[in-house]
């Protein structure tokens, strides 16, 4: 199990502390598991990997030359990032140029953080401002 669990953080691209804070995980528990002096109970283990993009057989992972790495799952028809975004597509990617998909994918996901870090933006102007949009 300890095995699976550091897998598991290795797909994230978090560090112990980054990963025990985004899943409720004391650290200290963590690094119990990674090292095999305790193990977590099976729930958990299936828990994490069904939050964690990159644990399912179906996903199949992209890989853009700047070093980003995105996942495709067509059984969702849905594009997801090592930080569990994830945008689901209308469009089934088979046939796709395997040189061309990570350049659509990586645009797709520049645009979706460009409107993200926008959308957080006017979030923490509403808060200091007094503005009503119309």
């Amino acid at each position: 199990m300890s095995i699976i669990i550091k897998e598991l953080r290795d797909r994230t691209n978090l560090s112990q502390n980054r990963f025990a804070e985004k899943f409720g995980i004391p650290v200290s528990t963590l690094r119990k598991w990674e090292q095999g002096e305790t193990t977590p109970a099976p729930y958990i283990v299936n828990m994490l990997a069904r939050q964690i993009k990159g644990s399912s057989e179906s996903l199949q992972k992209i890989e853009c030359k700047d070093g980003s790495i995105f996942y495709y799952d067509p059984l969702s028809t849905s594009l997801s990032d090592i930080y569990g975004n994830s945008i689901i597509i209308h469009e089934n990617l088979d046939g796709v140029k395997s040189q061309n998909l990570p350049l659509y994918v990586k645009d797709l996901f520049d645009s979706f953080y460009e409107i993200q870090n926008k959308f957080n933006q006017d979030v923490i102007l509403d808060k200091k401002e007094d503005i009503i949009w119309s």
